[in-house]
């Protein structure tokens, strides 16, 4: 089997695409890496590698875990399989 994507723990919302030409359409699989496991979904848009992927569905406001870390918070809905950038994820830092 053939890993698209990864993420650390079931409780991140997002994954890491570590293939190169996803395009939307496409079915992708994950490795959860600390539960050992795999999901399966297709994705919605084009994500370039090493790019956040949603792994589940994400509303205005929701608080983005990556790693188990927060990595900011959701400023539009994200839904499963979209592109998560600059675009619909903001830094809380500032």
């Amino acid at each position: 089997m053939s890993i698209d994507f990864v993420v650390h723990d079931a409780d991140d919302s997002v994954g890491v695409v570590v293939v190169e030409g996803i395009q939307a359409g496409q079915t992708l699989t994950g490795w959860v890496m600390h539960q050992d496991q795999t999901v399966t979904f297709e994705v919605l848009d084009p994500i370039p590698i090493g790019h956040k992927l949603a792994i589940r569905d994400l509303a205005e406001g929701d608080t983005v875990i990556k790693y188990g870390v927060d990595i900011g918070r959701v400023v539009k809905p994200i839904n499963k399989g979209e592109h998560l950038h600059v675009h619909n994820v903001k830094t809380k830092r500032w």
